[in-house]
């Protein structure tokens, strides 16, 4: 009998960062603490799987990402990288 988790509801925050979120998904080895402690709850299981055989991570969508790093802080294989986006005026 196995336990049953009620999903995290979906929270809509003020982004902290404008980045784009980025995963070498062979990197991945399926701890999921990235999708655990997501604050968000913006990332989900891929259904593709990677040369270790388990499922890496992606966001549900681009928009609920807000930039705070946790899951590339998190992430034990340095599977995740966050890239922060330039603005109009920056160079």
């Amino acid at each position: 009998m196995g336990v049953s988790r009620l999903a995290a509801p979906v929270v809509k925050r003020k982004k902290l960062a404008e980045v784009e979120w980025n995963v070498i998904e062979d990197f991945c080895k399926g701890c999921n603490f990235c999708i655990e402690f997501c604050p968000v709850n913006a990332l989900e299981e891929s259904e593709k799987l990677n040369a270790k055989g388990v499922h890496p991570p992606k966001l549900k969508s681009e928009d609920l990402c807000i930039g705070c790093g946790l899951c590339e802080r998190i992430c034990p294989e340095f599977a995740i990288y966050l890239e922060k986006k330039e603005s109009k005026g920056e160079k």
